[in-house]
């Protein structure tokens, strides 16, 4: 039956006198209900009906209801909010809107409630009574505090944290930005609805949206690292987690992701490696990575079936300047030398500062021939040579404070060596290019020179 239905019968009978005095099927059918039903007269605001379900939830005896007003059940806080509604809606509309209250129960405790107020008026026409089902909201209203305190604790883990802290949809927009953003995008309630893989650069953006729509699907999150691209075209280096929120029927509702910013961590890495593995003075690589980059070259000259060359390099006529205008002008022109050197490799191909005035330029994968090879390799080294031996112009600032500037020449001593397999070793390689340059040394200088296995045979005979 429908409240109108309700509404229609109940307007037929007398007052006062009990409602369903003379009708045991009313009777039934609201004892029945898991809901409150109440009537109360509008003059005096007395009960007079009412079910078993509002003696439950008030928990006043029948004989006690009967003799009590709505208006001594409901808090002071309350009355006014329910007089305005009857007056504002019931008496003018005919029933009120859906609201709530709360009921003092006999013990003095306060009870949350919902309901809705329906007018029954006379056979005149005249209001009369009210009658509501009245709902039992405690629960949902526990519930809504347990979901506020928790809201209130992210609020406050977010805008007190140093991470980045955002809640996104299941397409990637932006629903919540913690306050940390700011330092990054200016004011976070801008990015609301925002799409959050825009600010990505554009080389991590794919690999990060798989990553979020896995976590999406499996409602697992992977730790991911990306680039966040700022508004002046500044990169920031970040680590993000996150992990899913899920809604009452259990399926992802949202994502949390919270991210760090470890750009000063990546430089520190990135430094720490710079100074394992490259020279501090030429930016080239040092000793430790040449022997990696050489290992790696011998490996591949296996599969391939290539020759690769090792050469070693060192500065002739290189102390005098140092001598005549200290080791700061000197460092200038090794870093020039380092540069030139540099300009005459393939990508492929290392230049490593071995110590001093001394280089080694590995070339990889030459010709399968070894003589062919042999030629390659003595053609960058000439070019490596005519170009090491045209003049420096150093400008610098002299003890004194004046800006000075220095020209000098300096050739250099190469020795070269073919390498296949593993037939040598790395210490082998090294010690027979070194031979080889020194060999170059002895013949005057500014000279290059392939190592000979039967030459320097011979010269340990002799």
């Amino acid at each position: 039956m429908d409240t109108g239905t309700l509404a229609a019968n109940a307007t037929q009978a007398s007052f006062p006198g009990n409602l369903f005095a003379g009708d045991h099927g009313y009777r039934r059918i609201f004892e029945s209900m898991r809901d409150a039903f109440i009537l109360w007269k509008l003059d005096g605001g007395l009960f007079v009906e009412w079910n078993t379900a509002f003696v439950d939830l008030v928990r006043y005896p029948p004989e006690e209801l009967g003799r009590l007003s709505c208006a001594e059940l409901t808090p002071p806080q309350w009355q006014a909010v329910e007089s305005g509604i009857i007056e504002r809606q019931v008496l003018l509309d005919g029933q009120s809107c859906l609201y709530e209250k709360e009921y003092i129960r006999k013990d003095g405790s306060t009870i949350p409630v919902e309901l809705q107020a329906h007018l029954i008026r006379t056979g005149t026409g005249e209001p009369d009574s009210i009658w509501a089902i009245v709902r039992d909201i405690s629960e949902r209203k526990r519930a809504e505090a347990v979901l506020r305190e928790q809201e209130e604790f992210f609020r406050l883990v977010a805008e007190n944290s140093g991470d980045y802290i955002a809640v996104l949809d299941l397409k990637g927009r932006r629903v919540y930005s913690s306050p940390s953003y700011r330092e990054l995008f200016g004011d976070p309630k801008y990015l609301e609805g925002t799409d959050s893989f825009v600010e990505i650069h554009p080389d991590d953006r794919e690999e990060v949206r798989r990553y979020f729509f896995e976590a999406v699907r499996t409602g697992v999150g992977q730790p991911t690292e990306f680039r966040f691209v700022l508004a002046d075209g500044g990169v920031r280096q970040m680590e993000s987690r996150c992990g899913v929120i899920r809604d009452e029927n259990g399926k992802v509702f949202r994502v949390v992701v919270v991210s760090n910013d470890i750009t000063l961590r990546k430089q520190a890495e990135q430094q720490i490696h710079s100074l394992a593995f490259y020279d501090t003075l030429t930016g080239l690589p040092n000793r430790r990575m040449l022997s990696e980059r050489l290992r790696q070259a011998m490996a591949a000259t296996r599969r391939s079936d290539r020759h690769g060359a090792l050469m070693f390099l060192d500065l002739d006529n290189f102390k005098p300047i140092n001598d005549a205008h200290g080791h700061g002008v000197g460092d200038l022109l090794l870093q020039e030398a380092a540069r030139r050197i540099a300009e005459c490799v393939r990508e492929v191909d290392t230049v490593a500062r071995f110590g001093g005035d001394e280089f080694v330029v590995l070339l990889n994968e030459l010709d399968q021939a070894a003589d062919q090879s042999a030629g390659r390799a003595c053609m960058v080294a000439d070019k490596i040579r005519a170009r090491l031996m045209q003049p420096y112009a150093i400008d610098f600032r002299s003890a004194d404070g004046r800006d000075s500037h220095v020209e000098h020449q300096c050739t250099s001593s190469i020795g070269v060596i073919l390498f296949k397999s593993y037939r040598d070793s790395e210490e082998d390689l090294l010690r027979n290019a070194d031979i080889a340059m020194y060999q170059a040394k002895d013949e005057g200088r500014n000279r290059i020179r392939l190592y000979d296995p039967a030459r320097q045979a011979r010269d340990r005979n002799t």
